[in-house]
């Protein structure tokens, strides 16, 4: 996947049509600890918003993010988006695309690495004006079938526009057939040998008290679950959450994860959920385009709260590309869990700040070339309004009025228009 999209975003974007770029094959999900460093880098993007619309760059500092620093990348367009410089280059993403300090801008980045699968996207970032994540296999320098995650997020050094772009990626490369099938018969046999694990009890006094671990867990789903498979097992689960009074996060997340995996199959079954939708008396809206898919799982009459939380939820997965089966596990990682993301997606739904119609009109006339000058006080007033009449060599100032703002504001407004 290459960007961040939901059901009805308007914007439609086609993959790379490179020969050697493909979907990854689902046999080869890329392990828990690249997923958490996805999420982690988006974690601390998180931290730093304060706020604003942008993180600001100066409380950036990748050379210290033991973490996920040796795996990322700082661009730098400041000076315009045609030839970004490379501020930053992780140690990693150095020795794996086989580079070294010496490479500055976007334009050196070599064709087939690592690396360029992260520069390509750039300019989406400018485009979305919010993180986007991605993921793909690729045939890399080597020759190597590799599989990469990777995370896009926008920084500012004035608050108010994007002119810095982090990203992050994680990489694993890919077995020949032959290994894969040597692996795959070598667990299979030790699994043949394995006594099967203990099944914890539950409490009886606890949240899930009533309940045992088909109800909780819902239906068992495969890879190729139909859409209809899929809603019934996250309405299952629903179902428990609701008679568990929401008392149990982990079954609520587990609800919430099968919701996702269902919105992430009907992106591609349209006409399927559309009949889902038809059957059930729902319309998708575009300024709430997640809300049916919550209804549809949890209920028509659920708490108009709740569905607005969940939605924004679920739309907060699509814009950060969370992969079929990763929700749950991102809302028990994630800080705050569902009330920090809620709160992470309604500051990048909120719109730029504009700045203020005075502010501007006071810079374009700082701007421009004066018509003359006259030698009197300004008393410190950056604006001071003149009233003039016309004299035999000009104009004639009779009158200043340096105690009126609301008037000074009102000319600088009226002169700036």
């Amino acid at each position: 996947m290459d960007m961040a999209r939901g059901l009805n975003d308007p914007m439609d974007f086609e993959p790379e049509g490179d020969a050697h770029d493909a979907a990854p094959d689902p046999a080869y999900e890329i392990g828990s600890d690249e997923r958490r460093m996805h999420v982690r880098a988006y974690n601390h993007w998180v931290s730093l918003l304060h706020g604003r619309a942008y993180p600001s760059i100066e409380d950036l500092d990748p050379d210290n993010i033991a973490d996920f620093g040796p795996h990322s990348v700082l661009l730098d367009f400041s000076k315009g988006v045609d030839s970004p410089s490379i501020r930053y280059l992780g140690r990693a993403l150095r020795e794996e695309c086989g580079v070294d300090r010496s490479i500055t801008h976007v334009a050196q980045v070599p064709t087939r690495s690592l690396l360029s699968r992260l520069t390509d996207h750039y300019l989406q970032i400018i485009a979305n004006r919010a993180p986007i994540g991605f993921e793909a296999e690729f045939v890399g320098q080597r020759g190597h079938n590799t599989l990469y995650r990777g995370i896009l997020m926008p920084f500012s050094s004035d608050s108010d526009g994007i002119d810095f772009i982090y990203g992050v990626i994680n990489w694993k490369e890919l077995v020949d057939a032959e290994t894969e099938a040597r692996i795959h018969a070598e667990i299979a046999e030790s699994r043949r040998g394995t006594p099967a694990p203990a099944v914890a009890a539950i409490w009886a006094d606890g949240p899930s008290a009533g309940f045992d671990s088909a109800d909780v867990d819902g239906a068992t789903l495969t890879a190729d679950a139909s859409l209809a498979d899929r809603l019934h097992a996250a309405r299952e689960l629903a179902a428990a959450v609701t008679e568990l009074d929401n008392r149990s996060r982990a079954a609520l997340y587990r609800a919430l994860g099968r919701a996702y995996d269902f919105l992430c199959v009907a992106e591609g079954d349209a006409a399927g959920y559309a009949e889902l939708l038809a059957d059930a008396g729902l319309t998708v809206q575009a300024r709430a385009p997640m809300t049916p898919v919550v209804k549809l799982v949890f209920g028509a009459d659920y708490d108009k709260t709740r569905v607005t939380e969940f939605a924004a939820v679920l739309g907060h997965a699509r814009r950060i590309l969370l992969p079929l089966g990763g929700l749950e596990g991102f809302l028990d990682m994630v800080e705050g869990g569902i009330k920090g993301v809620v709160k992470a997606e309604r500051e990048l739904r909120r719109p730029t700040p504009r700045k203020d119609v005075f502010q501007r009109a006071a810079e374009e006339l700082r701007s421009r070339p004066p018509l003359g000058h006259v030698q009197i006080d300004a008393c410190g007033d950056e604006f001071v309004v003149l009233l003039a009449r016309a004299g035999r060599e000009g104009l004639d100032i009779v009158a200043r009025f340096e105690d009126d703002q609301s008037l000074t504001e009102r000319a600088i407004r009226k002169a700036a228009a």
